[in-house]
């Protein structure tokens, strides 16, 4: 720390160690060690594996079990998932599943994140949708590592200080001064009070900070622009396009809405309701559409609101994610000025 009463800490190395084989081996260098010592300093390890040649050697699994008590760190990429077919796929990541369940001993199952994480096309892209949805949950795990890093060396400092109690207390100290007890009690206390009133305090200190992300290089390729992840799909279709895309299936859309006897061209949620449970939807994501849907929040939906709802209904039923605030160019036409 920098000074007292202050949760500053060292700045973070905020490394990945990617490991995919370990190396031949050589006189008089251990790499079993060097990772280990690694372990100990980074925020993030990656364990690389191809999916159309998975094997874990026994040099491998030495190397697996080197990382021992940093397993919390540790996640898998299953890379080169285009070159096999979907079935196949399915039962590699079963196997691979498997034999890491019995090499890293954790009660967690580690995160396995799928895909090809290289830039050659795609042999087999049946699977195009995973594997980018996959690349983009491994790029946000990567880039909030700044923002934890504080934490995480709480916790390394927590796991060494009893480990050290622990040697101690299992040591012969026959031949040194009695060990004190109640040195050992103050440690422990520490331990289960001050650091936990310092995480408290480093969580406050980081939620009034600006956000710490990992920028550049890859991150930056599929944030934005037409190669966005999602872009032009789900919520997202028709963002480029000039009409509204609701449009396109308005005139169905309004068949259903003068059946459900609107007055003053409106119709109550009651009714709107009837319709809308009919897509089977859980009450939570229609409470979601809901109020995506009412733009004027009056308690009732026109026959664009209507139609609106109907969309992001049938957005939801394709698989897609619904967006938390309605984007602009889902804004029925009438309602657009409401909103400016």
């Amino acid at each position: 720390m920098e000074q007292r009463g202050s949760t500053n800490l060292m700045p973070s190395l905020h490394l990945c160690v990617c490991l995919s084989a370990p190396p031949p081996p050589l006189v008089g260098y251990d790499f079993a060690a060097v990772l280990e010592w690694f372990a100990e300093r980074v925020d993030r390890i990656i364990l690389l594996f191809d999916a159309h040649k998975l094997d874990i050697s026994d040099e491998f699994s030495e190397v697996i079990k080197a990382l021992k008590n940093h397993e919390d760190k540790m996640r898998v990429v299953l890379n080169k998932a285009d070159q096999i077919e979907t079935q196949q796929l399915m039962r590699v990541y079963g196997a691979l599943m498997w034999s890491l369940g019995k090499i890293v001993n954790t009660p967690e199952v580690i995160r396995v994140y799928i895909g090809s994480f290289w830039s050659h096309p795609l042999l087999i892209p049946d699977n195009r949708k995973l594997f980018e949805a996959e690349e983009q949950d491994l790029f946000r795990d990567i880039q909030s590592l700044p923002r934890n890093a504080a934490l995480r060396k709480l916790n390394d400092l927590i796991k060494r200080a009893r480990l050290a109690k622990d040697q101690l207390q299992a040591q012969d100290f026959s031949k040194f001064q009695p060990l004190k007890s109640k040195l050992l009690e103050t440690v422990e206390d520490m331990l289960a009070n001050d650091i936990a009133q310092l995480m408290v305090l480093v969580r406050q200190e980081e939620s009034q900070r600006p956000t710490q992300m990992v920028k550049g290089g890859a991150f930056e390729g599929t944030l934005h622009g037409p190669f966005g992840h999602g872009y032009g799909e789900g919520a997202g279709e028709g963002i480029d396009d000039a009409e509204w895309v609701v449009a396109r299936d308005k005139p169905m859309y309004d068949e259903i809405f003068y059946t459900l006897s609107p007055v003053d061209g409106k119709i109550t949620g009651a009714n709107a309701k009837k319709e809308m449970v009919r897509s089977k939807l859980p009450n939570t994501v229609l409470g979601k559409i809901w109020k995506l849907a009412d733009i004027d929040k009056d308690g009732m939906l026109d026959d664009e609101e209507f139609a609106l709802a109907n969309h992001l209904i049938k957005v939801k039923l394709e698989g897609h994610e619904l967006p938390n605030e309605l984007p602009s160019h889902l804004l029925p036409p009438s309602k657009r000025k409401i909103t400016e």
